[in-house]
């Protein structure tokens, strides 16, 4: 126990010195810590102090490394450029199918098809946005809506989030799914 202190009083020392806070020579010597493993004795001699007017951060011996940020990833229309306008918020996946970016307003009188944008087609769900009655009712609605059978559309992503994707496992066309929702929005 008293080993782990003293190693972390170290590292701590280890820190302040490359961080320029220590002068080199007034830091205690390794012989003097009682129960200072080797390894934090070595950490200690290995790190000498920064140059004056460094400011970068000093690493661990763990790599204090920061994550990459995460990169949103857009949704590819079927046919590219000329294609997009045309599909708006309907493309295809990697693996072919067809995918919907809905914006879902749930807790409606009824359900309804509220607008179709470059970004989302919306829907408005008679169903109450707790125990997944709203994803149910949804599926069951684009379902009807695409004249498709409620096993070819399923949630693919956006469990808990207003904004979906909905997958389409059918053999129908971005373009032709696009035409179904702009009918039924009216």
């Amino acid at each position: 126990m008293f080993s782990r202190s003293a190693a972390g009083f170290m590292r701590t020392v280890a820190t302040l010195q490359t961080t320029g806070f220590v002068a080199l020579s007034r830091l205690p010597t390794p012989d003097c810590v009682p129960g200072l493993s080797r390894r934090s004795a070595a950490l200690c001699r290995a790190s000498p102090p920064p140059p004056p007017g460094d400011t970068r951060r000093a690493r661990s011996p763990s790599g204090d490394r920061q994550m990459p940020k995460k990169q949103k990833v857009k949704l590819q229309p079927a046919g590219g450029a000329a294609a997009e306008e045309a599909s708006g918020p309907v493309g295809r996946d990697k693996s072919g199918a067809v995918t919907i970016a809905v914006h879902v307003k749930p807790g409606s009188k009824h359900n309804s098809i509220t607008g179709v944008s470059a970004e989302a087609v919306g829907v408005a769900v008679a169903a109450p946005p707790a125990d997944g009655e709203a994803n149910a009712e949804l599926v069951r609605f684009l379902a009807e809506v695409l004249e498709l059978k409620r096993s070819h559309v399923s949630l693919d992503k956006g469990s808990r989030s207003r904004d979906k994707l909905i997958r389409v496992d059918a053999s129908l066309s971005p373009e032709e799914v696009l035409r179904r929702l702009r009918e039924a929005a009216g």
